[in-house]
This record gives C-alpha cells, structure tokens and sequence, in this order.
C-alpha cells in the first residue's frame, strides 16, 4: 500500500530432505517412507491435497503394526502404534484456498509405570510408512512436510524427498521480493536455497544473490563468515533500497518500489551457467543485479 519493497530470503531447505510428494492416479496404492531417529521426542507431519481428492490413509510403525484407513471427521483423532500415539486433525477448505490439510502428530505415549517412564520418553525410531489408496481422485497431486529450522534429529527425514517447493513463509507471499542464493565464488546455485514450485500460482523467486561464506559482523564483536538466504537478501535490499533513492528521493521516479521495483530487478538479473530457461525454480530470473536507468 505504500512507498515500500519487501525483500524476503528463500529460506535454507533446499538440500534438507523434509519435504516430498507425487500424484495419485485412479486404483493406485503408494508408499512413502519416513526415517525417524533415534530420541525423537516429537514430531509432525503435514499432508496437503486438493479436497476433492478422495483417499484413504494408513500409518504403519516400524514394527509393522498398522492403522487406518483415517477417519475424515472434524476434531482430533486418537491412534496407538507401539510406543507412539498418534492426533491427526483433518482440515477442510478456508474461503482463501481450496486444498486440504491432513496433520499428524507423533506424541510419546503417556506412560504410568514408574519403571517404564524413562523407557518410553521418545516416538519409535526407525522406517515409517504413510499407505495412500487412491478413491475419487480428479487431480491426485499431494506434499507431505516435516518440520523446519533445524528441530529434527539426524535420521529424521523422508528416503525419497523432493527439492521443489521447499521455499518457507513468507517467501512465499506474491508481492515480497523472494531471494534465493549462489556461491559468488563458483557461479553456481546454492543446494541449500529453498526452491520454488510450478504449483505456485506465480513464479519464485525473484533472484539470487551472493549467500555463500559471507562476511559479516559475529554476536559479540568481530567478524565471521555465513552462508544462507539471510545473508543473500540484505545483497537485494541494498539493491532495492539504492534505485528508491534514485527514483523517489531524487525524483526521478516517484513510483519506483513494490513490483514496478520487483520488474527492474528481474530485468537486470544475470543468467547463471548451466540454466537454460527463466524464471527458474531455483535461481527465478538469475543471478546478482545489473540496472541502467536514464
């Protein structure tokens, strides 16, 4: 609404194996495989859907033990597997989107043995299984997540992830400036760089800028170096922050900010070696900022 540019970083779980989907066609039966390590004390999943894809769905333990099909009803359901309960909540379309939510929630079983309390502090480790039997699919697309921002132990991720869509709120926002990262040094992609999607209704991200061994000020005096899309975005705002100058203050361009600023840096972004088409999912219109203005 007013004389501003948002720049927003693209968050950092490219490379991070939290996220995976696929489609389901009609009298299919997929499998999709979650390690859980050990000392795991919690965990969530989230299942996104279009709603009007009918299917029904199952949870096995690592012991073999199964549940489900799930019951689609409002409010929290209740399971047992092993040393592991399960709440799985079934959401149901909002007026701002038309897909649904299936949430699970991985708790430890309460225990009232003394003796056994100790024992049974963590969910059970090792390969879960999430069973999906496809019923009246018209789309059949669907993504399952895991939490972020480094709360999971090592082990703890799906075997087949998938890299696309791993960009983090509020990355995602339409009108923000989304930054990814590369290595200035390489003049190459950053793995870790959260990646856009084709199931987004617009394109993300914007660009990439340096986020690869960065140099910058260290908590408690002195400097270190840092990697992430944390230390890429400041490179952008800098860069947005430097043509509102030039347009608003100078006068040269009272309208310079929001997308008519978003359309200027895209323009002037770089190709990377290697990437053949833009926007791309990883790198969006490319690489670093190059503007003219007369």
């Amino acid at each position: 609404m007013g004389k501003l540019a948002i720049c927003v970083g693209m968050g950092n779980n490219g490379s991070d194996a939290l996220h995976c989907g696929g489609k389901l066609s009609a009298g299919e039966i997929q499998e999709i495989e979650l390690g859980v390590g050990p000392f795991e004390p919690n965990l969530n999943i989230q299942l996104w859907k279009d709603y009007e894809d009918e299917m029904e769905i199952y949870l096995e333990n690592p012991s073999g033990e199964r549940v489900g099909p799930l019951k689609e009803a409002l409010g929290a359901q209740r399971w047992s597997l092993g040393n592991t309960e399960l709440l799985i909540y079934y959401g149901k379309p909002a007026p701002y989107h038309v897909t649904q939510e299936i949430y699970v929630d991985f708790l430890v079983k309460a225990e009232t043995d003394p003796l056994r309390i100790q024992q049974s502090s963590y969910i059970d480790s090792g390969v879960w299984k999430i069973i999906l039997v496809a019923g009246n699919i018209k789309n059949g697309e669907y993504f399952l997540w895991l939490p972020g921002g480094k709360t999971l132990n090592p082990g703890t991720a799906f075997y087949l992830p998938r890299a696309q869509g791993t960009l983090t709120i509020p990355a995602t926002a339409r009108r923000v400036i989304s930054v990814g990262a590369y290595d200035a040094r390489l003049n190459a992609y950053a793995d870790f760089s959260g990646r856009g999607s084709c199931n987004l209704p617009y394109p993300k991200p914007d660009l990439t800028a340096p986020g690869v061994d960065i140099l910058a000020p260290r908590a408690g005096g002195g400097y270190a170096r840092f990697s992430g899309t944390s230390f890429s975005t400041p490179f952008v705002t800098g860069a947005a922050a430097l043509l509102m100058e030039w347009g608003i203050i100078r006068g040269n361009d009272p309208y310079l900010y929001g997308e008519k600023l978003k359309a200027y840096l895209r323009r002037g972004a770089r190709p990377l070696p290697g990437i053949e088409r833009y926007p791309d999912d990883m790198v969006g219109w490319g690489e670093d900022v190059i503007i003219r203005l007369h």
